[in-house]
Order: C-alpha cells, then structure tokens, then sequence
C-alpha cells in the first residue's frame, strides 16, 4: 500500500465524487474487510457492495488483499490502495494548441504583461494562473503544468531558486529562466498615514496588515524576517487574513481594509500607493530541459529579450530586467 496516492485522472475523481464510494474507499483505507464485514457497517447488501468495489478496484483506487477459506467459502479480503489521497486537477482550455503553456507559481505583473504580448504577438498562449512557489513547483513536479514561476530565497545559501529546484527535482535536468529581478517592500496608503517605517511596526496595535498565503515566496520571507525579529503571527494584526496576489493586497490597502501589506513595487505604482522598499529578489520561470527547447518556450524566452518588453518592464516599476532571459541550468 501506498503513503499517499496523487489522483488526478477525471474519472478516478469522478468516482470519488460519489459519497458511497468515497466512504467505502475511507473505510479500506482504515484496514481490509470483506464484502459482508461492508455490507454490515453500511447497513446495505454484499451485492450492492461489490457493485462499487468494483468501480474502485477498475480504478486502481482498491484492490485485493487476500483471501480465507471459510465453511468451504472463499472470502475476498479488500483494502485502499493508499494510506491517503491527494485530489488535484488542473482544468486547461479546450482544444489547446501545440503553442498553448500553463504557468503555475508565484503572481507576478510582469508575467501577466508577457502573457498579453505574446497573445497579442500570436507567438504563444501563456496562461499564468497565481498559486504560490512552492505549490507552482510542485505541481510542474506532478506534470500538471509546463512552467514554475518562482522567487524562493534559500536563507543558508543566500541564492533564489535554483537550491529548491534541487531538492524537489533530484535527478532530472532542469532549466531556471529569469524573469526579472523585482522589488518588494510595505504597500502603505497614500503619505503614510500610520508613520510605518519598518518591520517591526508590524506589531503596533494601530497597524493592520494584509498577509499573503502560504508557500508564497513573499509569504515566506516575510515569516523568515519576523522569526529574525521575534514577532509572532499573533502579534500582527491581519496576519491571518491571506490575499493571493500582490494586486490584492494592493487593493486592500487602497479600500482602507488594511494600513500596509509586503507586495512588489509596480502593484503600489498600479494603485498610486506609498512603498517602503526592503528588498529586491530574482523572479525565474522554472522548466524541465525538455521543455526548453519547445517552440512555444522558445517563444516565450525571444519575447523575454526583446527591447519592447523591457521597456514595458521599466513602465511597471520596480523591475530590473538586465538579466531577463538568462537561464541557468541543472544538469541531472
């Protein structure tokens, strides 16, 4: 039996979308039983059981587990092919095109202001969908997407990226494209009203702040820095209030919902907000090796280098685009 099984095939999560089926599999899951012992603990008949064992065990989701002969009977034994599960899917748009890429990872406004031109351009079809770097990793991990967007600072080496990459792709070569780099700081309301001037007021009681979520890379560095300042999450107000974007949390502090929120430069430019610049990081697109010499990746590192991005780069603010279309490479 497996820890964890990843199920991402539609019909698998079909048949998991039926209540029966799903408790059957949670009762295997706990231990073998047999058709009978099922039959008594949901109060139906062996025959309506088998019908669904069946169902699960064509899935891959039960399978046999032994067998015992007894008053000249043979009783089947039945378990989960799992300890757990992890139910995922991603929904791409029909009938994609050979030039169509899906990009899971960090939000990013340059990334979205690449996506455009090249639609506009008829070069490729980047969908960038916001989910945060350590899950837009994982998912390129799971082959559910063909890009990882990503700032993850590595503390003990002081490097973006490439150290995460290592530890979540062993074995396998990968490509790291760079994007940008990128500077993030406190989103605050127009002058300041509140007089923030650094972290550490995060933990006045006067201050509300508009958190980002979990396996962010903002998200995470702002967790490392607070650990650094021996504040807790419970002395920051709003801390568990979690925005997906930095364009969230740009608009919540442009409607009053919150007096500063830690995003990137051109979301305060965007929304006419102050910033308090803290640090800048190296935003990369995260490929595997086979992926980097597609046409339509190919596409995407050409518009990359372009002069008209990079000057669209310099309209958003806050972005540095001299190592833009860089890549950096591991080598399984």
């Amino acid at each position: 039996m497996e820890n964890l099984q990843r199920v991402s095939d539609l019909g698998q999560i079909r048949l998991l979308a039926d209540g029966r089926r799903l408790a059957i599999l949670q009762r295997l899951m706990a231990g073998p039983a047999t058709l009978t012992q099922l039959g008594q603990a949901f109060g139906k008949h062996p025959a309506w059981i088998r019908h669904h064992i069946k169902q699960l065990e064509k899935a891959g989701l039960v399978h046999l587990h032994s067998t015992r002969p007894v008053y000249g009977v043979v009783e089947k034994y039945y378990c989960a092919s799992a300890s757990a599960y992890a139910i995922s899917a991603l929904v791409a748009p029909a009938s994609p095109a050979a030039s169509d890429l899906v990009a899971l990872g960090s939000h990013d406004l340059a990334l979205e202001q690449l996506a455009s031109d090249l639609l506009r351009q008829r070069a490729a079809h980047l969908w960038a969908l916001p989910l945060g770097s350590l899950d837009g990793l994982i998912a390129l991990r799971q082959g559910a997407c063909h890009i990882a967007g990503c700032h993850l600072l590595d503390v003990d080496s002081g490097d973006y990226n490439l150290p995460y990459v290592t530890r979540l792709f062993p074995g396998q070569s990968m490509a790291l494209i760079t994007l940008a780099y990128r500077q993030q700081g406190l989103l605050l309301a127009p002058g300041n009203p509140r007089r923030i001037r650094d972290l550490a007021d995060l933990a006045r009681p006067d201050v509300v702040f508009a958190n980002r979520n979990p396996g962010s890379g903002t998200r995470l560095w702002l967790d490392q820095a607070l650990r650094r300042l021996s504040i807790t999450g419970s002395e920051v107000r709003g801390y568990s209030r979690e925005l997906a974007t930095h364009t969230e949390v740009a608009a919540s502090v442009a409607a009053g919902q919150a007096d500063c929120g830690l995003a990137i430069f051109a979301a305060a430019r965007r929304l006419g907000l102050s910033f308090l610049p803290l640090f800048w990081e190296r935003y990369e697109l995260v490929v595997t090796e086979e992926e980097l010499s597609s046409p339509p990746l190919q596409a995407v590192i050409n518009e990359m280098q372009s002069a008209s991005f990079r000057a669209a780069l310099s309209r958003l603010g806050g972005y540095d685009g001299a190592q833009t279309g860089t890549v950096r490479r591991l080598v399984a």
